[in-house]
């Protein structure tokens, strides 16, 4: 099959077209033909050497299909079951072997670049929000990149419970997504950012900070918590964050800082259930809407990870093998 390979770390250029193996399934895992592929900035971390993974492979971890082939030991899955993952390599491909371990069923009804995309997102959202830290009714929160596919799917999920969001953009275009989305007060970034933010507290600071962009942002978002605020670190899309002297969280307010990634909060099946199923039952039922901003053949890889690291894109994208 001809699937994206990348043969060296580098920047989008490295994702070429190729000619690799025919993927079969082993013991316990699901042999999928794909129908979507969810991009993520994660899979430039990999692409650029800043997470380490032998070459030559090929990327992707989020995808949804249909089953082909089941190996042995496999009990959840049969032929022809509509699955997603968010945790299952090799996805830039027309078929992707799947550990049934991180395989989830898609209701019948979510269109197919919803489910490549809603699941690494919407869980990352979901986990930030329900267990880093769980904002009440009535606090507000500021979510950095509003439009990005999960400051969307974050802002939607506070205002659900009545929290007060504030968040970040970079363009008229990308505040007047975020406000569709429930934010209250949309900002740009900039070196006044966090007076912003207070003056908009009344003096006091916003009870957490999602902060998915990080070295270009971390010293605002820092500067924008209440007392004993929290400060949830996920992402570094401006790149990461240098060293941070332990004593300046005490001098913010006896801050909480933590760098929490997806793996930590999906530990077991009935995690992975629980939030896969939150997103999809949210999905399906209309309460939660992913945006799907561009959609892009699987052999322009190359130009969707431009795309994305240079800000163009809103919301998810996906690519369609």
């Amino acid at each position: 099959m001809r699937a994206i390979q990348v043969d060296r770390h580098g920047g989008p250029e490295v994702l070429t077209l190729a000619e690799v193996p025919d993927p079969e399934p082993g013991p316990n895992q699901l042999l999928v033909d794909i129908d979507a592929v969810g991009v993520n900035f994660i899979d430039t971390y990999f692409r650029t050497g800043t997470y380490p993974r032998p070459v030559p492979y090929i990327p992707g971890s989020e995808g949804t299909g249909v089953v082909a082939e089941i190996g042995s030991g496999v009990t959840g899955f049969a032929v022809g079951d509509r699955v997603a993952w968010a945790a299952g390599p090799n996805s830039y491909a027309p078929r992707a072997v799947v550990d049934e371990a991180v395989a989830v069923a898609v209701p019948g009804d979510i269109d197919p670049a919803v489910a490549a995309s809603a699941l690494l997102q919407g869980m990352t959202a979901h986990y930030l929000i329900e267990s880093v830290y769980r904002p009440e009714p009535g606090e507000t929160i500021l979510v950095h990149a509003g439009a990005g596919g999960v400051g969307l799917l974050l802002t939607q999920l506070a205002v659900a419970r009545d929290i007060r969001v504030i968040t970040t953009v970079s363009s008229d275009e990308k505040e007047e997504l975020s406000r569709s989305a429930g934010a209250r007060e949309v900002l740009r970034y900039g070196d006044d950012l966090a007076d912003r933010v207070r003056e908009l507290t009344g003096g006091e600071g916003v009870a957490a900070v999602y902060d998915g962009v990080g070295a270009a942002t971390f010293d605002a978002s820092l500067a924008s918590l209440r007392v004993r605020g929290t400060l949830a670190l996920f992402g570094a899309a401006s790149g990461p964050v240098p060293p941070v002297d332990l004593q300046r969280l005490n001098a913010a307010g006896s801050v909480f800082v933590t760098r929490p990634n997806i793996a930590h909060y999906t530990r077991d099946r009935a995690e992975l259930d629980w939030r896969a199923g939150d997103i999809f039952e949210a999905v399906a039922d209309g309460s939660l809407t992913v945006r799907v901003g561009a959609t892009y053949p699987l052999a322009d890889a190359e130009r969707a990870h431009r795309d994305l690291e240079s800000r163009k894109t809103t919301g998810s994208i996906v690519l369609l093998p």
